[in-house]
């Protein structure tokens, strides 16, 4: 690809400094905006500007109208610091009628509500676990099909925010609780599925129409207890000492049933096209005991940095960060929203 002129959208805050000397890149808050930047300035070569985006529309345009870039690499994850807004921006971009990295708008709405994407991929014969959701101000009544254990959730809300251990519940006190306390800690509707027991699996997929599939992932729970459940909580993802403490891990799958290797990414790719997503992507699954499949959910736009599990994933396979990231602005140049809308 020949040298681009890239605009990179990030939110103000995490806008690395120009000198990092005495600074652990890896720790920072601003770690995969840092990479990404380092990876397309200075290893692919690429015309970078950098935008620290606050709570205002205005400067994206001045933006392009100035550098005219040939694409925007999208980094945003909110806007006004509202998660469920950062569709709107890239639908801001198709309006500027700008190339941009990661998904798009109607994907990225469809793979949020959790309810929504299970219904669009049961229709696909995609397999789920049973759910139902429980809206804000409404009384809950759990359907006959379904039995506990179940897990509660945020209905919208990405990153495993709200889910802990206490997610999990097993009688009707228990789930109501949880209910509430999703309405009104988080905010949202919740959404109760019934508890998959079992390996938690994953797959990073890149590209629109034609789809790359990286190696299976799994997370490895070592130290828990017997009464704890192997989920991926908030403080599993993001809290480093706890993962050290409990053993928690990911890496390439341990070995699976017979024939699920191939039949897997075959799943993930159904899923990514029934969502209509874009860019590139992490489907979630859960696989239990007897050896069955559920898709959990699909993350449009998940944690790219360099050494976290999408890079890591795509390295197994052969591609290194550099070429994953050339990858990703590919795909974006290639996407076409008035064709595909």
């Amino acid at each position: 690809m020949k040298r681009l002129r890239v605009l990179l959208l990030i939110h103000h805050y995490l806008v690395p400094p120009e000198d990092v000397s005495g600074i652990d890149t890896t720790k920072a808050l601003w770690r995969t905006e840092y990479d990404v930047l380092k990876t397309l300035r200075h290893e692919l070569k690429h015309d970078v500007r950098v935008l620290g985006v606050t709570d205002e529309l205005t400067p994206i345009k001045q933006a392009t109208e100035e550098f005219k870039p040939h694409v925007v690499f999208n980094l945003l994850e909110a806007f006004h610091e509202v998660g469920t807004f950062d569709q709107n921006v890239v639908s801001y971009l198709e309006l500027l009628r700008m190339s941009y990295t990661g998904c798009n708008p109607r994907g990225m709405i469809l793979a949020r509500d959790k309810a929504l994407s299970k219904k669009l991929m049961q229709y696909h014969r995609i397999p789920v676990p049973d759910f139902a959701v429980a809206y804000r101000r409404r009384k809950f009544r759990l359907p006959k099909r379904m039995g506990f254990p179940l897990i509660v959730k945020s209905l919208t809300e990405e990153a495993s925010i709200g889910i802990s251990q206490a997610s999990v519940v097993d009688d009707e006190r228990r789930m109501l609780e949880r209910i509430q306390f999703i309405h009104d800690s988080i905010g949202t509707d919740a959404i109760v599925e019934q508890y998959i027991e079992g390996r938690e699996l994953y797959c990073c997929i890149v590209g629109n129409q034609r789809l790359r599939v990286f190696p299976i992932w799994e997370m490895f729970f070592e130290n828990m207890t017997d009464r704890q459940h192997r989920i991926a909580t908030a403080r599993v993802k993001w809290n480093s000492s706890y993962q050290e403490k409990t053993g928690i891990m990911t890496g390439a799958v341990d070995p699976l049933p017979e024939g699920l290797k191939e039949r897997i990414p075959v799943i993930c790719k159904r899923a990514y096209r029934a969502l209509q997503l874009s860019g590139y992507a992490r489907i979630d699954m859960r696989l239990d005991a007897q050896g069955r499949l559920y898709v959990l959910e699909a993350n449009p736009n998940p944690q790219i940095a360099n050494g976290e599990d999408f890079a890591r994933s795509a390295d197994m396979a052969d591609v290194v960060y550099p070429a994953l990231i050339q990858r990703i602005l590919k795909a974006g140049i290639r996407w076409e929203p008035e064709r595909n809308g």
